[in-house]
């Protein structure tokens, strides 16, 4: 029973490090870009990652920590419950870490290292996925990159369409309904498709529906806009809206999905201490998935303006048309990836996104020392929570 409270407990905490730290892949460019305060994101963020861990986090049923470890190969449960006990405690020390520093890392690359560190001490070489680990490096890579390249031809194009216009608002009533009937097409297959865990197809279907309609209503309600006085407010105006819903839809899909980065290994832990076996497959139940939300929603209102200032503001500086080309671009990048199952960070493609934005004004206006510090902080993850990982394994067992 003490074994059990304890497994709560330290799952409790790492959806307490997931929520200060993951928050700003959703709100920090919306509290960046000032359409909306630090303290209307937290409430916002609080309750969309609690509703989207309860609601959609029992369709993320997940192998165990990605795969990372073949836990067939370790014969005795007891080293596995002391490696997921050791796995979690270590990812979540890492998260809280980096949160403290205001660095937004990857919680799915933390614990991934956890379940390496546990993996080594237990079971040697042998017991490690190492092309799945080939596949996290490579999202270190691909992930800042492809949704810097999006976000950067993305503003490009507003800034060509829109913004470099003569009559920057009379340009936005047409071009700006094309652009948020794309994002709500992409969000909407992207939640069809990640979230809920149905086919292509049918998120395509859904998409279409709810893009063209939002096409429709943006087109008819940008056209009764009077475009006098300050076009560029007027514009700004338009894509600030935009942005506060596409914030809104990354807060609860990161709710629904990361949410078993904590209460996979914590699922895992309660399997073993009732039934004394594991499967290498687990269905994750709701009051589990509703302590996971609970402690994410609380990480976010306690210690998710940190990494929300670095991500918004520290990098470059935004407003709406940018924080919508962010926003629009990591959506973008996360469909296109999970679509070709590709393994692909959020975290990092934010950060790649704000930075492609900010290059595409120009390199002096993007703060390059913060950049270097986050991603060595990217590189220093895997490492860090497997090397805790595995000294905390040994020393319990």
């Amino acid at each position: 029973m003490f074994l059990l409270i304890l497994a709560f407990v330290v799952g409790f905490g790492m959806a307490f490090s997931i929520g200060a730290n993951d928050v700003a892949n959703s709100m920090s460019t919306a509290v960046g870009a000032k359409a909306i305060t630090p303290k209307q994101a937290v409430l916002i963020a609080s309750i969309l990652e609690f509703l989207g861990a309860v609601l959609f986090g029992a369709h993320v049923t997940k192998t165990i920590a990605k795969g990372i470890v073949n836990l067939d190969k370790i014969a005795d449960t007891n080293l596995i419950l002391i490696g997921a006990f050791s796995a979690l405690i270590a990812s979540t020390i890492w998260i809280l870490i980096a949160t403290y520093w205001g660095m937004p890392v990857s919680t799915t690359h933390s614990i991934v290292g956890g379940m390496i560190g546990f993996g080594l001490a237990a079971g040697g070489f042998n017991v490690i996925n190492w092309f799945t680990m080939l596949k996290i490096v490579f999202t270190w890579i691909s992930s800042p990159l492809i949704g810097g390249a999006f976000a950067f031809v993305i503003f490009k194009f507003i800034s060509w369409s829109i913004l470099h216009r003569k009559h920057p608002a009379k340009a936005a009533k047409y071009v700006a309904p094309i652009l948020l009937g794309l994002a709500f097409y992409t969000i909407a297959v992207l939640f069809v498709v990640k979230t809920m865990k149905k086919n292509f197809v049918f998120g395509n279907y859904i998409g279409t529906i709810i893009g063209f309609t939002v096409f429709v209503i943006s087109l008819l309600i940008l056209k009764k806009i009077k475009s006098n006085g300050n076009e560029y407010t007027i514009v700004e105006k338009v894509f600030k809206n935009a942005q506060i819903v596409t914030s809104c839809y990354v807060s609860f899909s990161h709710g629904a999905n990361d949410v078993a980065n904590a209460v996979g290994p914590l699922a895992l832990i309660y399997i073993i201490l009732t039934t004394q076996s594991f499967g290498g497959e687990i269905s994750i139940p709701k009051y589990i998935l509703a302590l996971g939300g609970l402690g994410i929603s609380l990480g976010v209102a306690t210690l998710g303006h940190k990494v929300m200032k670095t991500v918004g503001e520290d990098i470059t500086e935004l407003n709406n048309s940018r924080g919508f080309s962010i926003d629009f671009a990591t959506a973008t990048t996360v469909l296109v990836a999970s679509t070709f199952g590709m393994p692909i960070s959020t975290t990092h493609t934010v950060v790649g996104a704000v930075s492609g934005v900010g290059f595409a004004r120009g390199l002096e206006v993007v703060n390059v020392g913060i950049l270097k510090n986050i991603i060595i902080s990217w590189f220093v993850t895997v490492p860090f929570a497997a090397f805790v990982s595995g000294m905390l394994f040994l020393i319990i067992s």
